[in-house]
């Protein structure tokens, strides 16, 4: 088999009324982003989807699709799609930097290599390990009138955990995770991700103010800049500390796990250059004895069933403990899919169809068309 285009999408999808989410990076509103097609010499077709974001990488839909028509497909045309080793190595030669643009290709490619085998993506990287993922609904860091509609919302569907976004003003932050915890009671976990938005001294007294409220994990807590900080800041709370901003290469994960600087590691397709990418760094936690959890970047149907295919197949993220974040479509208008997947509101389903196991619908991708 031989890969013989792929082909670029741009496309901008809002996010629900009374869904979008807010930050320490600011509020996501919609979501420029770029879907793949893979095409190959036999006829089978990759789906792919960059979630690209300027604020994490610096990548934008204008760059994505540049840097595939311009270096990656160069590097790619006539080689074997399902030698995927191979093509990630074409990609890292050809450009550096880039992990969401290059994990949109790599998962069209695994999406080819479980078609071509007639197999779910899972059944590649070593077969299932749970039936179906436990995931969270995330609050933004709102005024607390839509800190309370939305955390309703979420008790309302009979979701199991929350994570509260914080890392602006840390009184509103406080009162905004007192909020959640007064609402969900104790049987709900509850998570906090500051987005690298508290400087290290708010963030030892807020942890410090927050240990009482039995919090799951501290996500992100300071700026990313400063690993030995974070393992500073973790030697002082009870709480588990979640690296996310700070780890997008298998060498900063190495540093992180080294200086023991972290817990947890938060981790995902398109942060880490794709599937491959991710796998790898789930084997520093391992070694490093600590354990990984699914982030997100609010990603559509195909990059959630990419994320949905590595933590049904991977013990070290270990969804049970710290539950994924695999709800991007929850929050959009559209997913693209014919058929949507299988979300909350405890649970993801993992689809069992070859590839990634979606399908995308002609008609939502071209109104959805940037």
């Amino acid at each position: 088999m031989k890969l013989t285009a792929i082909e670029t999408i741009p496309i901008r999808v809002p996010l629900k009324t009374g869904m979008t989410t807010k930050t320490a990076h600011g509020e996501h509103i919609d979501s420029p982003y770029v879907i793949l097609r893979v095409h190959t010499d036999e006829g089978l077709i990759g789906l792919g989807e960059a979630t690209v974001s300027p604020r994490w990488t610096g990548e934008t839909a204008k760059s994505c699709i540049d840097i595939i028509e311009n270096l990656i497909t160069p590097a790619l045309l006539g080689s074997d799609p399902t030698n995927i080793t191979d093509a990630c190595s074409r990609m890292a030669r050809a450009v550096k930097n880039n992990p969401f643009t290059k994990a949109a290709v790599e998962m069209a490619l695994w999406d080819i290599a479980g078609k071509s085998k007639n197999c779910p993506v899972y059944e590649l990287l070593g077969g299932r390990v749970r039936p179906s993922i436990p995931i969270k609904m995330v609050v933004g860091a709102f005024e607390l009138e839509k800190v309370r509609d939305l955390t309703q919302t979420f008790l309302d569907w009979g979701v199991q955990s929350l994570k509260v976004k914080v890392g602006l003003d840390m009184k509103a932050d406080l009162a905004r995770v007192h909020t959640v915890r007064d609402m969900a009671g104790t049987d709900i976990s509850i998570g906090i991700d500051a987005n690298g938005g508290w400087n290290w001294a708010t963030a030892k007294q807020a942890l410090s103010e927050l240990e009482s409220l039995n919090i799951l994990f501290a996500e992100q807590p300071i700026a990313p800049d400063h690993p030995t900080d974070l393992a500073l800041l973790r030697q002082s709370t009870i709480i588990p500390i979640m690296a996310d901003e700070s780890i997008f290469t298998l060498q900063e994960a190495h540093l992180l796990t080294s200086l023991r600087a972290c817990d947890l590691l938060s981790v995902y397709p398109g942060k880490h250059s794709g599937i491959q990418g991710t796998h790898a760094i789930t084997h520093v936690a391992q070694a490093a004895g600590i354990q990984c959890s699914i982030g997100s970047n609010l990603e559509l149907g195909v990059g959630t069933a990419a994320m949905i295919q590595i933590a049904a197949a991977i013990p070290t993220i270990n969804s049970e403990r710290f539950p994924a974040d695999i709800i991007g479509p929850l929050y959009h208008e559209t997913d693209l899919l014919k058929d949507s997947l299988q979300l909350g509101p405890s649970h993801a389903s993992i689809p069992t169809g070859p590839g990634l196991g979606v399908e995308l619908d002609d008609e939502k991708l071209q109104h959805w068309r940037a």
